[in-house]
């Protein structure tokens, strides 16, 4: 797989009827290994191994009903009191991060009330603290440690 701008991580793959495929520590299961998976696998370790943020803190893709419409968020990171701390929308490297992909985790955010966002294509990263108040949100250099986000 293409080489990420993440450090580089240990994953366990297996190869069967001509698909890889790459375990899930948070799921506990193998999952074919697209680009966009490389790119949220990479991701994953990233908020375990650099952030320190706890697995069991970690929910990977599930859905979500916004205006009728079902949609399915890819990393949602909680807080020890259960509210949502992190948003995460992950896209393929070949994936250009456009105002549309800040549009659709704008969306999804509008339901679930994250505090910080971080979209990436495993090349770009964008963090960002969500301002509810004046409805914007803010850029950052970097997303906070796990440390560093349960003392706000």
């Amino acid at each position: 797989m293409q080489n990420l701008n993440f450090p580089s991580y240990n994953f366990r793959f297996k190869n069967s009827e001509n698909k890889v495929s790459i375990f899930d520590d948070i799921r506990k299961k193998f999952i074919i290994l697209t680009s966009e998976e490389w790119v949220r696998q990479n991701t994953i370790q990233f908020l375990l191994k650099e952030k320190n943020y706890p697995k069991s803190y970690l929910n990977i893709e599930k859905l979500i009903k916004i205006n009728d419409i079902t949609k399915r968020y890819d990393i949602v990171v909680f807080r020890p009191d259960g509210t949502l701390s992190l948003l995460i929308e992950c896209k393929a490297p070949e994936v250009k991060i456009t105002q549309d992909t800040f549009d659709q985790i704008a969306r999804y955010n509008l339901k679930l009330k994250a505090h910080y966002l971080m979209v990436t294509n495993g090349l770009n990263h964008y963090f960002c603290q969500m301002d509810f108040e004046n409805e914007r949100y803010i850029f950052l250099e970097e997303l906070p440690s796990f440390r560093q986000e349960t003392k706000r």
